[in-house]
């Protein structure tokens, strides 16, 4: 590998990962949000510094696994307001020339048909810079507002694999010549060469046309995929491009490569491109920057962490002893992220408990911190992209666009200079530029 990828993490929401970050002094999200401005500054200093792409979360519902209700989040807005990410990918999209926009979407009570009509329609007004971020939806308050039960966690991924059936389907229906778009003789499309869909599976119908134009990069958007339990891998060996996963710690991430290319391996697939979300927290100096955490983890409460923790869990926390080993508990909601969060290192040397694992996840959403100046935050990115044998980094920051601003500006050139994040993109589409 020559060089790694970056992509950059947000939630159209008050905050990405840091609960309270919007009620920091440094924090302009909650400003910007509303409008496109703050969101194409971002995008622009992104494509300065040669990121693939901005990449969005998407929780779309306040969480109400926390004693029962949502009123914690609303309380202190912790991912709520939640807003659809999409608008916001095409605003970035039209402020930038390079820079791909990867956004989530749940097959939980979605159609496939919809979902490809998006996606697609966004892909090709954007020459190709688009990414999907596929999820089977594991918050029971997703479900409880499209009026469905929440499945069993395997059960998800079966209907996340026919979801995607009809979708490569739909993108597959094209084949050479169809659009001759022939002016002189009044011909657009060749019936004959755009395969109608016809599917009848258990969970999916459908009987349709292609809705839109073919994707600019290779037929289809770019697939990302975190699943991480054992049917969540089969599931994004099967499908993604590239794989967004949290780990904790650089033994953590090594594993997690190593489980993942058996898998590969298993399915008779080459692995894939792992991108490790990683939290920063830059400043001038490496002071200042701890200084900057300290005042985060300060004004963060503790209910908004144990809230927040509650969601990927599907279990109250304010019912559990919060001293208690987190790998103690079973889940049938993110087993990946259990599993993940299990695995930092508690205060005391001991597995980590409940306690410490709201707070790290309140703070970081369990992803390792880099605290530091520039130089201190480029070497620290450097050990964990060479040790951990992944293909890169989707960042997060947890003021913005401050710390974005800084990162480009301080970071980026001493990656540049020792030759390990690119000066120029490799072409015009996301898919290019995210293989190169």
């Amino acid at each position: 590998m020559n060089h790694m990828h970056l992509v950059h993490m947000f939630f159209h929401s008050p905050i990405t990962h840091t609960a309270l970050s919007w009620a920091s002094e440094n924090d302009q999200q909650l400003a910007g949000m509303g409008g496109f401005e703050h969101w194409q500054h971002i995008a622009r200093t992104l494509e300065r510094g040669g990121f693939d792409a901005a990449f969005f979360a998407d929780t779309p519902a306040a969480s109400d696994q926390y004693k029962g209700g949502p009123e914690t989040p609303i309380k202190y807005g912790v991912v709520w307001p939640t807003h659809d990410p999409s608008p916001v990918a095409a605003a970035m999209a039209a402020a930038t020339k390079n820079l791909g926009v990867g956004i989530t979407i749940s097959v939980a009570g979605s159609h496939p048909y919809i979902v490809y009509r998006r996606l697609s329609t966004l892909d090709y007004i954007t020459g190709g810079r688009v990414a999907w971020n596929v999820v089977t939806g594991h918050m029971q308050a997703e479900h409880k507002a499209l009026g469905q039960p929440l499945m069993g966690h395997d059960e998800r991924y079966d209907v996340a694999d026919e979801f995607m059936e009809v979708c490569y389907a739909l993108w597959d229906s094209f084949e050479p010549g169809a659009l001759p778009m022939d002016r002189e003789a009044g011909i657009f499309g060749d019936p004959s060469k755009i395969k109608k869909v016809k599917h009848e599976g258990k969970y999916f119908k459908c009987e349709a046309v292609s809705p839109t134009m073919p994707s600019p990069q290779g037929g289809r958007p770019v697939i990302f995929q975190a699943g991480s339990s054992g049917r969540g891998m089969a599931f994004a060996v099967d499908h993604a491009d590239a794989i967004f996963a949290i780990q904790p710690n650089i033994t953590a991430m090594r594993k997690f490569r190593e489980r993942f290319d058996a898998a590969a391996i298993e399915q008779g697939k080459d692995p894939i491109g792992i991108l490790f979300g990683t939290q920063y927290v830059i400043g001038s100096t490496e002071a200042e920057a701890k200084q900057r955490l300290a005042d985060l983890r300060e004004r963060m409460p503790l209910e908004a962490g144990l809230s927040r923790l509650s969601a990927p869990l599907g279990v109250d926390c304010s019912t559990l002893d919060l001293d208690q080993p987190l790998e103690e508990l079973q889940t049938n909601a993110s087993r990946g992220m259990a599993q993940a969060l299990s695995q930092m290192e508690g205060g005391s040397g001991k597995p980590v408990t409940v306690r410490e694992a709201a707070i790290q996840i309140g703070l970081s959403m369990g992803m390792p911190q880099l605290v530091g100046g520039p130089e201190q935050i480029a070497d620290k990115l450097e050990e964990l992209w060479r040790e951990s044998g992944g293909y890169g980094f989707n960042l997060s920051a947890p003021t913005k666009p401050g710390m974005i601003d800084e990162f480009v500006d301080g970071v980026v050139p001493i990656l540049r200079k020792r030759g390990l994040l690119r000066s120029e993109y490799a072409g015009s589409t996301l898919r290019e530029n995210l293989m190169s």
